[in-house]
Formats: C-alpha cells, sequence, structure tokens
C-alpha cells in the first residue's frame, strides 16, 4: 500500500512540475491567437475567446519579420556547419594525434571557458572592426567557426574510437583528411548531431553580439527584431506573444526531429576517465 501511494504521489508532483513548467508556454501560444487586449487580463486567459491570425499577419505583412526569420535561419545553419567542421577537425587531432605542446595547449584552451563571452565582446569587436566586416554576416559567423566546448566535446568521445580502426586506415594508404572524413566523421555522428543541436540553438538564441555587431535593420536576426518589436509595441502582448512562438518553433521543431540522436550522443559523450 505504502509503494502504492508514493508512486501516486510521484505522478502527481511530476504531473505539477509539467504543468507549472509548460503554463507560461501555453498561455504565450493561446495569447498570440487572441485580438489585441484579450491577453492583458487577469487571470490570464488559456484559450482565445476568438480564435485569430491578425497578430501573425500583422508580423509578415506590416513589421516585416520575414527577413529576420530569414537572417537567423541563413547564420543559424551557416554557423554550425562551420563549426562542426573546425571542432571536428581540431577534436580529431587532440585526440588521435601526437605533437609537442598538445596538453598545455589543450589545458589553456580549456582554461578559456571560465571567461565570460562578455569579457571577451569589446576586444573581438574592435578586431573584427578593423577587418572592416561589422556590419556584415561575416562578423557573425566568423566568431562561431570554433569553441572551447565545442573541440572538448568531440575530443572526449573521439578517445573512445579505436586506433586499430585510424592505423588500419593508413595501412590501406588512405591520407589523414581521407581518414577524418570517411572514417572518423561517421563513427562520431551521435556526438556530432548533439553538438549540431548545442551550435544552432546557442546562434539562434544569441541576442547580444547580432545587437552589437550588426547596425543595419535589414540584417537583424529574429531576436534582435523581436526586442525592437517589444519597444515599438510594448501595448500589444498579443503581438509580442506571436513573435515569441516564431523565435522558439523552429528551435523545438530542430528539437523534436534530432532528440533521438541528441540523447545517444549525450550518453556515449559521457566522458570516460
Amino acid at each position: 500500500m505504502n509503494d502504492i501511494f508514493k508512486r501516486l504521489f510521484l505522478h502527481f508532483l511530476m504531473i505539477m512540475i509539467a504543468i507549472i513548467t509548460l503554463a507560461p508556454f501555453i498561455w504565450m501560444l493561446s495569447a498570440s491567437f487572441m485580438l489585441d487586449g484579450h491577453a492583458s487580463v487577469f487571470p490570464p486567459r488559456f484559450i482565445p475567446d476568438n480564435f485569430t491570425l491578425i497578430q501573425y499577419k500583422i508580423l509578415f505583412s506590416k513589421l516585416n519579420i520575414r527577413s529576420s526569420l530569414f537572417n537567423s535561419f541563413v547564420l543559424s545553419i551557416g554557423v554550425t556547419f562551420i563549426s562542426l567542421f573546425f571542432n571536428s577537425l581540431a577534436g580529431f587531432i587532440f585526440a588521435k594525434y601526437e605533437f609537442t605542446g598538445k596538453e598545455k595547449l589543450f589545458k589553456i584552451l580549456l582554461s578559456s571557458m571560465i571567461i565570460p563571452s562578455q569579457v571577451t565582446m569589446l576586444p573581438l569587436f574592435l578586431m573584427l572592426k578593423e577587418m572592416g566586416i561589422i556590419n556584415t554576416y561575416f562578423a557573425i559567423i566568423i566568431p562561431g567557426m570554433a569553441n572551447i566546448f565545442g573541440i572538448f566535446l568531440i575530443k572526449q568521445y573521439a578517445e573512445s574510437v579505436p586506433d586499430s580502426l585510424i592505423q588500419a586506415a593508413r595501412i590501406d594508404g588512405a591520407s589523414d583528411f581521407q581518414i577524418y572524413y570517411k572514417i572518423f566523421l561517421p563513427v562520431i555522428k551521435p556526438i556530432l548531431v548533439t553538438l549540431a543541436l548545442f551550435t544552432f540553438m546557442g546562434t539562434w538564441n544569441d541576442f547580444i553580439w547580432p545587437l552589437i555587431a550588426l547596425t543595419d535593420e535589414s540584417m537583424y536576426t529574429l531576436p534582435v527584431a523581436l526586442a525592437n518589436l517589444i519597444g515599438e509595441h510594448v501595448k500589444e502582448p498579443e503581438l509580442m506573444m506571436a513573435g515569441s512562438v516564431i523565435t522558439i518553433l523552429p528551435i523545438i521543431i530542430v528539437f523534436l526531429v534530432l532528440q533521438k540522436q541528441y540523447i545517444e550522443g549525450i550518453m556515449l559523450g559521457s566522458i570516460k576517465e
């Protein structure tokens, strides 16, 4: 009897936690389909009285959110693929090659992870300004080409790949790049999917750096455009909620599509002693 009570209590607790967690998202989705003024009531309504798409029509017609959505897609996909290439290549080298100072260099890279990204924004901005690429997509792509976390994740996973597999490929006459491209990448696919999801989400949700690096409104990413929307239409929560839905929807879709590979990569990519 005690076991049954404990299970019921545990299920009840989990359901309550799920409701509390999902309630803001459900209200956000519901409010995006409401007419002006219907979301500013208490207690909040979770079901629209009059279902309408007017807020989304305003976003895509009058406010030109379509351009910002396209910018976010292009930058997120571009940064993800470029980052995967450089991170996987660096992780492969750190895991499977021996060279002077490898351990010290890797420790220096790891130690840089404790430095907040906000601290490096000013010198990064000044460097990119001298290169003449501020207010271009390259100002977003170049800082995202590689990151220490990605290299570390790939390296830890790559160490579980048998050295005999690589040695056999060398005996067969494969070049280093062929080993990397044809053997290494297929083997580490689960962790690549996990890193791709992290990178895509990080680039898509990034607000501060695109706000600093991009000054032309036509180049704004979705989070930056949505922030401007809040400033101009602060008294229209229904419109802002529609913008929020458009912002998080691609992330949810990508996660649902890749969740199996994501979980597999997390489990297999655990740090091994």
